[in-house]
């Protein structure tokens, strides 16, 4: 016989594939068995077509296409014989889908099948339908199969029940047609039937409420009947597994209470003596008890229990923690942690087996006990089990010690009532973990040390004692570094000394070769050596007898390849040598910072981060700015700091004062003491001087700064030309015509100029700020930088709100000083920095177009 016509047999076709040794030669012999199959169907032999279908089925599960076989299936079942109709349903239901519009032709064979004499044929007709039925086919054939609910045969029962919940899964609507058959099968002596028409009625529950409804009034005593008959059936071999009896029909009964008793209360108080009883009978030494066990917890947990049964419900979980079998271990987890939120005082009795889950190998129980603990933690027990999970941290697996030390900072956090205890313990951490605490962690601690001023000289000795036995720790380094920084003389001089703390001397070379250290650490990162440079700086003013070794160890970094580093060594070190009259208000302690705000802030930072995220892939290179860290923040916040703790919503000054003193970080900070000196400083953000790499911002966050030049670089003196505040003459006229200083597509500037006849180097400048745009513009700032031989003097806007579409005006007066007048034509760089839609946007440019004469 040809191995490939359609009169092969099914063995003959599988062992010629199996026989293939490459993926080409089994296509191959699929090929040809399918180009067989269909010249045969073509030909319309009827002999083999029981025979063809056999065969595509199995080429089918191979993976290959045999849509072509569809309709021979429909032919199958339209024959009269039982083996042809058998071969016809298995076809059906493993070639088509409900999405097959071919399925429609199937309806009427399906109802003849519903309706046959043979059981059989029902039996098959039956199968398909729960296998393979749509919503059409249901609508259509429901009155059968609800017919077949009703017949003496069990088999047929049982199937058809089966075949009810595909139908009420796919329409809901008739479920309340199966409501009163459903409860008759609950009567049922017969096994399958009986857990049929339990898992019907649990499903009927899920779609219905009304069916929900009836079943609790006419199923719940029997459902109890049920359950008590199998606690107390004796030895059944038929349905044992493991010395348990039916632990399948005792899961479904347990499932179907726990739906008809939730929220149910007069349900649940009449169910409860069983599930007590189910839950003190049954062994729980064997794994099909356990499952038992298991669902009789979870039905009590969603049912209206009685306080002393959820109490042993919780204790049956206790006693899973307590199973070596990590799957039980972790299951128990699971609903204590739903268990908590309804009895959490009987979870806390288990508290000490929980966190031995803590510590256990399996990775997935860990982080399950370690947020579960988490829930546990309240105001009476945060200190012990902060205790508990520190001390393990120490010990803890790499992989872990990420989620540990986050859980461990979110409780110190919330739970603290004490600002030592919290320091203490953020000390702990940022020592045994500081690589994994994040930044706005340590950010936070920063902001709890500058509100404590009786613990900051307690705080920057308890760091610096860390610091000597865990230097590596990124975090603790740079929280050492700011608060030697910001407190260096509490630490040399022993300020605010606790009871509790040993004597300890520190000398000023001693905290000098602390930042030293951090500085020239190999592993030390940009931002950690950026601010260990601002912790210098601020160094040389607090200890003038090392200011000298400070100024050394700054210039070493002047020739960094590290432009960011680069930068402030050749700033810092020119404050040192030459502005020693306002180094001291430039490195000023901080400002207390605002706890509730950078609290409530940070509460909503993961979708401002991800806004933030959004905007940022919006916005032209350099529109956003970033500090020294490497944290976002707008380029014009009056009141920041070096960590983004400051707040974003302070309204920019407009008629305090005109005295603005911006340091060199790229951050601006009103000082009061600054202020009344009378002195204003601007300082040049732009680098006018040395080659500028226009609009564009470097990663490492600072605003503009110039390519470096190994061979010749010119070094910009940032804080020449400081202009006095002298007061404005009264009559003034304008000698010079007005120029467009400054146009894009969305803003223009227009300045003005005016000049006193006495003071011919002297020009007054009234600048003219008008929104192109159709989108009004807030937070606007407008920064110039100038020449050194220039000096600049800038009055406040008169606002920081600018109109769309022309509406209205911001006007902004300076004054500029060429002290080459006659010489040198004026030449200036200016930013214009604002917000659209809460979105940072950024614009610059050069003026070159100044009048003559000027």
């Amino acid at each position: 016989m040809n191995p490939f016509s359609s009169g092969t047999r099914l063995r003959d076709m599988i062992k010629a594939i199996r026989a293939c040794k490459t993926a080409a030669e089994e296509r191959a012999v699929v090929r040809k068995e399918c180009a067989a199959i269909r010249s045969s169907i073509s030909e319309n032999d009827q002999d083999y077509s029981h025979r063809n279908i056999a065969k595509l089925m199995f080429i089918h599960m191979l993976g290959y296409p045999t849509h072509f076989g569809q309709m021979e299936c429909l032919k199958l079942i339209a024959s009269a014989g039982f083996p042809e109709k058998r071969i016809g349903y298995l076809g059906l239901m493993l070639l088509l889908d409900e999405r097959q519009e071919v399925l429609m032709l199937v309806t009427n064979s399906l109802k003849q099948d519903l309706g046959h004499t043979n059981q059989y044929i029902v039996g098959l007709a039956l199968c398909a339908l729960g296998n393979i039925c749509s919503a059409e086919m249901a609508r259509d054939l429901a009155p059968e199969v609800e017919r077949l609910l009703l017949t003496r045969d069990p088999n047929i029962k049982k199937k058809a029940a089966l075949c009810s919940i595909r139908i009420i899964r796919k329409v809901p609507d008739l479920a309340e047609n199966f409501s009163s058959p459903a409860t008759s099968l609950l009567k049922e002596k017969h096994h399958g039937v009986l857990i049929a028409g339990v898992q019907l009625c649990t499903d009927l529950c899920k779609v219905s409420e009304d069916a929900s409804n009836h079943l609790r009034k006419n199923c719940t005593e029997g459902l109890v009947r049920i359950l008590k008959d199998i606690c107390n059936s004796p030895y059944a071999p038929e349905y044992d597994i493991a010395g348990i009896t039916d632990p399948f029909l005792h899961i479904r009964v347990l499932r179907l209470l726990r739906m008809l008793g939730h929220g149910d209360a007069d349900t649940s108080e009449y169910i409860n003596d069983i599930l007590a009883q189910v839950a003190s009978k049954t062994e729980s030494n064997k794994n099909a008890g356990n499952a038992i066990l298991y669902e009789c917890v979870e039905t009590i947990m969603g049912i209206e229990a009685t306080s002393g049964l959820r109490v042993l419900a919780i204790n049956i979980l206790g006693r899973f923690l307590s199973n070596r079998d990590n799957n039980i271990r972790y299951v128990a987890l699971n609903m204590l942690m739903k268990a908590i939120s309804v009895d959490s005082q009987a979870v806390q009795r288990h508290r000490t087996t929980i966190l031995e889950c803590v510590k256990d190998s399996d990775a997935s129980i860990r982080k399950r006990a370690l947020e579960l603990v988490f829930l546990l933690v309240n105001d009476t027990n945060a200190k012990p089990l902060t205790k508990e999970l520190i001390d393990y941290l120490e010990v803890s697996d790499q992989d872990f010690k990420g989620d540990l030390t986050s859980k461990i900072c979110s409780i110190i956090e919330k739970f603290s009532q004490e600002k030592k205890w919290y320091i203490d313990q953020m000390v702990k951490v940022l020592s045994l973990a500081g690589n994994y605490v994040k930044d706005n962690v340590w950010h936070a601690l920063i902001v709890a040390i500058s509100n404590a001023p009786d613990l900051q000289g307690y705080s920057v000795r308890s760091l610096y004692k860390a610091f000597q036995l865990s230097s590596e720790q990124v975090s603790l380094v740079q929280v050492t570094i700011w608060c030697i920084g910001e407190y260096g003389e509490m630490l040399v001089n022993n300020v605010g000394v606790l009871q509790v703390e040993e004597p300890m001397t520190v000398t000023e070379s001693d905290a000098v070769d602390v930042l030293e250290s951090c500085l020239t650490h190999h592993s030390t990162d940009i931002t950690t050596q950026s601010m260990c440079l601002i912790a210098l700086l601020k160094l040389s003013s607090r200890f003038p007898p090392s200011s000298g070794r400070v100024k050394e160890i700054i210039t070493t970094h002047i020739g960094s390849v590290v432009l960011e580093l680069q930068q402030r060594a050749i700033e810092f070190n020119s404050i040192i040598q030459r502005h020693q009259n306002i180094k001291s208000s430039l490195v000023e302690r901080m400002p207390v910072l605002d706890e509730s705000t950078f609290i409530s802030k940070r509460a909503g930072s993961s979708q401002a981060n991800i806004s933030t995220e959004k905007s940022n892939q919006q916005l032209p290179s350099g529109a956003s700015l970033k500090l020294s860290n490497g944290v976002a923040k707008p380029a014009a916040s009056p009141l920041v700091d070096l960590l983004d703790l400051s707040l974003d919503d302070t309204p920019v000054p407009t008629s305090t004062s005109n005295d603005f003193l911006h340091d060199l970080l790229d951050v601006g900070l009103t000082n009061s003491s600054s202020s009344a000196s009378g002195t204003d400083i601007l300082m040049d953000l732009l680098s006018i001087g040395t080659p500028v790499q226009s609009n564009t911002t470097p990663e490492n966050g600072s605003s503009i700064k110039a390519k470096p030049n190994t061979a010749t670089v010119q070094v910009v003196d940032l804080l020449d030309g400081l202009a006095s505040n002298g007061s404005h003459p009264g009559a003034q006229s304008p000698v010079h015509p007005s120029i467009t200083a400054y146009q894009s597509s969305t803003l223009k500037i227009t300045f003005s100029f005016t000049k006193q006849p006495d003071k011919p180097q002297v020009t007054q400048i009234h600048a003219t700020f008008m929104n192109l745009s159709s989108e009004a513009y807030t937070d606007f700032i407008f920064q110039a930088a100038v020449p050194k031989f220039i000096q600049l003097h800038l009055d406040p806007a008169n606002s920081n709100h600018l109109p769309a579409s022309g509406n209205g005006r911001i006007t902004q007066t300076f004054t500029i000083t060429n002290t080459q007048h006659g010489q040198k034509p004026l030449a200036m760089r200016i930013r214009i920095a604002y917000k659209v839609s809460n979105q940072e946007r950024l614009e610059q440019g050069q003026i070159n177009n100044f009048p003559p004469g000027l």
